[in-house]
């Protein structure tokens, strides 16, 4: 927790305590419903009429925000280190994955606001071997996910 808090007054009582290190078992908490999530953002792609534009920014932003964030997991195990920063995780997974770094970028915009999602980019990324299907994969294979 002291990763998460910001300390405010008084001895800091994490001061004397050993670092911690990333840890599996706390990203597959965090973010082990990834593969659940992946099932239920197809079906609303599936589900919504080609002319609700606000659905699929939406829900763009929605995923892109899930996914950079347990792909912050995946870095963070990777890594040993601790982090829930997407951009950082966007572009240490660039590294790692380069042929997916043009989509982790754009990503990053949709969660961020700046890239609006459309449906195609949105479809491809969520398709199988799209963005979302290889972070879901990793993390699976990595961590392991939700039943």
């Amino acid at each position: 927790m002291r990763h998460y808090c910001l300390h405010l007054s008084g001895p800091d009582p994490a001061r004397n305590r050993p670092a911690f290190r990333a840890d599996a078992r706390a990203a597959r908490g965090f973010n082990g419903d990834i593969g659940l999530c992946l099932d239920d953002w197809r079906a609303t792609l599936t589900g919504a009429e080609a002319s609700e534009a606000s659905l699929i920014t939406a829900l763009g932003r929605r995923v892109a925000r899930k996914t950079l964030f347990a792909a912050a997991s995946l870095v963070s195990h990777y890594d040993s280190t601790w982090t829930t920063d997407r951009e950082i995780a966007a572009q240490r997974l660039a590294q790692v994955w380069p042929r997916q770094a043009e989509r982790l970028a754009m990503m990053y915009g949709w969660s961020e606001g700046s890239v609006v999602a459309t449906r195609q980019h949105l479809a491809s990324a969520l398709d199988q071997g799209g963005t979302v299907d290889e972070v879901v994969q990793r993390f699976r294979d990595s961590i392991g996910l939700w039943d």
